[in-house]
């Protein structure tokens, strides 16, 4: 097995699928890079006993990050393989998932506080990457093709985040707290 270090990146400079080298502030690399942060922050969240149905869906999503990050590693979108692309089918499965927990949940009314028990504030956080990933995959669409499917999934997967937090959070009976906006 070959080692985990080649030292190619050492010029400050990374490859992607088919050889291109790009700098590692590239937005190819900003865009893949905050996928592969949001997917190891859902594995931690996953690393929490949660309920079954939450750990396999955020199973699934890790998987669905894995073939987002391999569809924007391919420069100019050429030689992808469509059958791996996300698109329609699983924007409407993250949609299903968000309608079935909102239904279990108390009516928003005013904003919550990020936080609650350990995996609900990971999963807070959580929101927040997928978000920055959306801004970093908008950046690249500026100059290189990225389909707008990932752009709405990677936007329903951060409010399926913030479903799944407040979701957990009451699972493990912590309340949710709101902001007072100066009121002290």
């Amino acid at each position: 097995m070959a080692r985990i270090y080649t030292k190619t990146g050492d010029n400050g400079t990374t490859g992607l699928i088919g050889g291109k080298r790009v700098p590692k502030d590239s937005p190819y690399t900003q865009a893949c890079g905050s996928l592969d942060e949001l997917n190891a922050l859902i594995g931690v969240a996953r690393s929490h006993s949660l309920h079954e149905g939450v750990d396999r869906l955020l199973r699934q999503i890790q998987d669905d990050l894995f073939t987002i990050g391999a569809e924007l590693a391919v420069p100019g979108g050429s030689d992808r393989a469509q059958k791996n692309e996300i698109g329609d089918d699983e924007i409407r499965r993250l949609e299903t998932e968000i309608d079935a927990i909102e239904d279990g949940l108390e009516p928003l009314r005013q904003f919550i506080l990020p936080g609650g028990s350990v995996a609900g504030a990971e999963l807070h956080l959580a929101r927040a990457v997928a978000r920055r990933a959306e801004r970093y995959c908008v950046t690249l669409s500026r100059t290189e093709t990225v389909r707008p499917a990932v752009l709405r999934y990677l936007n329903r997967l951060s409010d399926l985040c913030f479903v799944l937090a407040r979701q957990v959070n009451k699972q493990q009976s912590i309340p949710e707290q709101h902001p007072t906006f100066g009121r002290h």
